[in-house]
């Protein structure tokens, strides 16, 4: 095995051995009460399983104020494997996130060349403490799921990007789809893209000359068109999706008001 593939491999396993140590105890937990009722144990559709009224529900139902039917299809495939026992569903969403990890790592070592800090970084979103809630809540699977989509769509665009003219960017688009079937968090995935084509990637300087916006370069902005659109299309849904969710403030007292502020649908 070569020196950089060694490298390589030693720090997956770290990032691994990292995201594992610190979310090992969840797997003794049980489900919530909070929400983990409507998405998985007491949920009729997700217990049924992937038969046709099941999965037509997924895709036409914005129940629990949102439309991700990949999640509640990763629902459906965790009861059908598990059952009631949740550390089985816990320890999805934990391989889930382990794997988000490594692939942040595969991200930052192919645009930087630094195996070593890479690695750190992407340690350090493992064990980070905004994480303790989409991993270790069952209801949160959406966004370890979605996530997995962002880091994918973001390795493919890392490939591109480095032969535009030779390579499709659509494997980019439909990995951004099944995020965005997942958790509508994947609408601000074009905008980084824009920001790692200034860096890593260093594309600015030698796409500047054809053209900027406010100094980004239009070729970079016209390729991500398609990915701008799936954005919009997807905020639109989502707004729809959570009419009911979006409540006045007319009923909160003005106290109240000020913490309870909306915030944006599409994060939620």
């Amino acid at each position: 095995m070569e020196r950089s593939a060694r490298a390589r491999l030693l720090a997956l396993v770290f990032v691994a051995v990292a995201t594992f140590a610190a979310f090992w105890p969840l797997l003794g937990h049980d489900f919530d009460e909070y929400d983990d009722t409507q998405y998985v144990t007491r949920n009729g559709h997700v217990q049924e399983g992937f038969t046709p009224a099941s999965l037509r529900w997924a895709w036409t139902s914005t129940y629990a104020s949102n439309w991700h039917p990949v999640t509640w299809m990763s629902h459906m495939l965790d009861w059908r494997l598990y059952g009631a026992s949740a550390g089985g569903h816990h320890a999805v969403s934990l391989l889930l996130h382990a794997l988000n990890a490594c692939l942040l790592f595969l991200i930052f070592e192919r645009t930087t060349g630094a195996p070593g800090r890479s690695a750190w970084v992407a340690a350090l979103f493992a064990v980070h403490p905004l994480h303790v809630e989409s991993v270790a809540w069952i209801a949160e699977r959406k966004d370890v799921l979605s996530t997995l989509f962002w880091m994918l769509a973001t390795l493919a665009y890392v490939r591109y990007a480095r032969a535009p003219r030779e390579r499709s960017p659509w494997p980019v688009a439909a990995l951004m789809v099944l995020g965005l079937l997942s958790k509508p968090m994947l609408v601000t995935l074009p905008f980084a893209l824009v920001l790692m084509d200034f860096w890593p990637l260093g594309r600015w300087e030698r796409e500047r000359s054809r053209g900027a916006v406010l100094g980004v370069p239009l070729s970079l902005l016209r390729e991500k068109t398609p990915l701008f659109a799936l954005s919009a299309a997807s905020c639109v849904v989502t707004l729809l999706a959570q009419r009911g969710a979006i409540g006045s403030l007319e009923h909160f007292t003005a106290a109240a008001s000020v913490f309870l502020s909306p915030v944006p649908s599409v994060i939620v």
